[in-house]
């Protein structure tokens, strides 16, 4: 039986250097992020030497990524355009059907605003996917925009999907999906994930923790800062409702940590803490497979 593979996010950059020397811990995929640019990257010679590894330490490469803005192009996300272009080229070598980023936004412009842009660019690009049986997963983080305004990213919330899928109506474009940036818009992970998992090709294992006592005394906007980014397995999160939700949907994807983040397991710590997201994911999918026994009209 194929299971749900739980990983972590590394990057492109540090990939080759950092994998031998966490694979130890028993990670079973990789999420490999280009951060806004892969220019100066030999993807092919990359893609060969992650290949010699997952050979070496039975891991899978479950999708690669830039997280740029493709829609402006101005200063740093100058490359983030071609960077798409190349990943989704390159995908197959890695191993990976999945391609995943921003939509990137019109700065400072409402979310309709960005809409018939994203439906040129992303338009083709899904097109350009289809031709190599790439999928293209957005990933839903605000990155400090909101409805009315912001600089990298419109895909932050259902109703931004709706336009987005309406305004691209393929089958090869969906979500790269976490509860965390959910929870700091005070959204309910579970019932979405539920409504929305067939969009859902990968997941992000990011977690949060919500302040309620903040939330009521100051609210939204008060001085005291009410949410915070988790590992798994610290935050509020029930990852076996995740997996509940994602298996009775037949997801035959990864969830790859995010690390990085948490307030608490971080510097020295880090490992550490993405470690026991490892060991949380695993038990909250079931452990391991264990077979059944094999005889007759065992139920």
């Amino acid at each position: 039986m194929e299971q749900i593979r739980i990983g972590t996010i590394i990057g492109g950059r540090d990939a080759v250097r950092v994998i031998p020397q966490i694979a130890q811990h028993g990670f079973e995929s990789y999420s490999i992020s280009f951060g806004q640019s892969t220019s100066g990257i030999d993807l092919i010679e990359t893609a060969k030497q992650i290949e010699e590894l997952a050979a070496q330490h039975n891991f899978i490469i479950s999708s690669v990524g830039v997280y740029g803005n493709p829609l402006t192009g101005e200063g740093d996300n100058a490359d983030t355009l071609a960077s798409w272009e190349r990943l989704i080229e390159h995908a197959h070598l890695f191993g990976t059907d999945i391609v995943a980023g921003f939509t990137g936004r019109l700065t400072g412009l409402p979310i309709e605003a960005s809409i018939p842009q994203y439906a040129e660019v992303f338009g083709e690009l899904s097109r350009r996917a289809d031709a190599k049986g790439v999928r293209i997963a957005f990933e839903n983080c605000a990155m400090g925009g909101t409805w009315s305004s912001g600089d990298w990213n419109i895909a932050l919330n259902p109703s931004a999907w709706e336009l987005m899928f309406n305004a691209i109506p393929s089958d090869n474009i969906g979500l790269q999906w976490e509860p965390a940036h959910q929870m700091d818009s005070l959204i309910d992970p579970i019932p979405q994930l539920r409504k929305w998992v067939d969009k859902v090709f990968h997941v992000h294992g990011k977690d949060a923790t919500i302040a309620w006592d903040i939330v009521k005394e100051y609210g939204l906007r008060g001085p005291k800062r009410f949410v915070w980014d988790r590992t798994p397995g610290f935050g509020d999160t029930n990852w076996s409702d995740i997996m509940t939700i994602l298996m009775q949907a037949n997801y035959k994807g990864t969830i790859d940590i995010e690390g990085w983040h948490d307030p608490v397991y971080k510097d020295e710590l880090e490992m550490t803490g993405q470690v026991h997201a490892l060991n949380y994911l695993k038990r909250c999918r079931g452990g391991i497979f264990v077979p059944n026994p094999a005889a007759e009209g065992y139920k």
